[in-house]
């Protein structure tokens, strides 16, 4: 099977993607899988990459994808093009499948999903409902709240707020008011904590929503909660399941908690501090908060339609006991020692099997949809 692996992307979190899609490639079955890498540079254009890259990268634990932007090595892409649909100096890569080890806006959010819908390519991961949706963590918690799942009390600022003075300070005041201070302050449509920030008064509240509305033009405010932070892996297909296939029953995996060293898990903690944050797999909690977890974490992701994969995230309040949902990550972060295959692990599903599984449930989704009639 010929699998293009697509990682960069323009958003924030393009490194964290080489990394992840490195990781990918060092573990595919080269028996199974003949793999096309490609990579997306900051401008949103993607480049086929060399042989000699692939095997640099599969070659050494330790590196990661670097992006070769050879304008004779342009990816053009073919509406309906199916197999030949992917096309390079007017030769087609023959793509079976494609898995994008991408995260953040312009590839986890729809729009990728989109494109290779377009082109009728299956590929791993949410549809571009689900994918647009999740993205928006004002609208997931809309719907999350809805079908009466606990979320953290929350207020979302727009860009029409700050364009109008006396109703942005109208919904500032509110905020204070309703839930005092300290608050989290974030972009609604940035991952890995970019431009989150935690306020403590009212400047650093004004200061926080300036940079949270540099990433995006939705900002959420959420009242602070003394939480522990424990993670959620889910897999399948919240539409078209079939128990008797593992890759496409939804299943949620062993929960794990992120104990972090910095006043909160924010960007520095993830990516730029190694000793920013320990991962404790299983979470220390007791059997019955593990099974609200999990079945929390599957009714999450079934709501939204989820496909493939998702990254549940949790906060449990250190004082009340109470559990909130908030947020869900649909292409997560996916080096070995990433959380979401770790969770997986220690459930039994091992880092190469998860792989294959992903990749099965692309494949009969795809099918599935193939037998859906769209005209008579």
């Amino acid at each position: 099977m010929n699998l293009a692996i697509l990682f960069g992307g323009k958003s924030s979190e393009h490194e964290v993607s080489l990394v992840s899609a490195s990781s990918v490639a060092r573990n595919l079955d080269p028996a199974k899988y003949k793999l096309i890498p490609i990579g997306i540079a900051k401008n949103g254009k993607w480049f086929l990459q060399s042989d000699d890259e692939l095997k640099r990268v599969q070659g050494d634990s330790s590196a990661a994808f670097k992006i070769e932007e050879d304008p004779a090595k342009l990816v053009n892409i073919i509406p309906g093009g199916k197999k030949d649909a992917l096309v390079v100096a007017g030769k087609s890569l023959q793509i079976d499948a494609v898995f994008g080890v991408v995260h953040g806006t312009f590839c986890e959010d729809g729009v990728m999903q989109g494109l290779l819908e377009a082109a009728e390519l299956p590929y791993v991961g949410c549809g571009v409902m689900a994918s647009g949706i999740t993205m928006d963590k004002e609208k997931t918690k809309v719907i999350w709240k809805s079908n009466g799942l606990p979320v953290v009390p929350y207020y979302c600022f727009t860009r029409a707020d700050v364009n109008d003075n006396k109703r942005y300070d109208a919904l500032v005041e509110k905020v204070i008011a309703d839930f005092g201070f300290p608050l989290f302050v974030k972009p609604c449509n940035a991952g890995s904590s970019v431009g989150a920030s935690k306020a403590s008064n009212a400047r650093e509240f004004s200061m926080a929503l300036g940079e949270a509305f540099m990433w995006d033009n939705k900002v959420l405010v959420e009242k602070a909660i003394n939480a522990r932070e424990v993670e959620c892996s889910v897999t399948g297909n919240a539409i078209i399941q079939n128990p008797e296939n593992a890759f496409s029953a939804v299943k949620a995996y062993t929960p794990g908690e992120i104990l972090p060293t910095h006043e909160f898990y924010d960007y520095d903690a993830k990516y730029k501090d190694p000793d920013g944050a320990a991962l404790k797999i299983p979470a220390d909690i007791d059997e019955t908060t593990t099974k609200i977890i999990k079945e929390l974490a599957v009714k999450a992701y079934s709501v939204l339609d989820c496909s493939g994969l998702s990254r549940v995230d949790f906060f449990i309040d250190k004082d009340s006991g109470a559990i909130y949902i908030n947020e869900i990550n649909t292409i997560p972060g996916f080096t070995s020692i990433s959380m979401f295959p770790k969770m997986c692990e220690a459930a039994g599903l091992g880092y190469k099997d998860l792989i294959n599984l992903l990749i099965d449930e692309a494949l009969e989704r795809f099918e599935a949809g193939k037998k859906l009639l769209t005209s008579r």
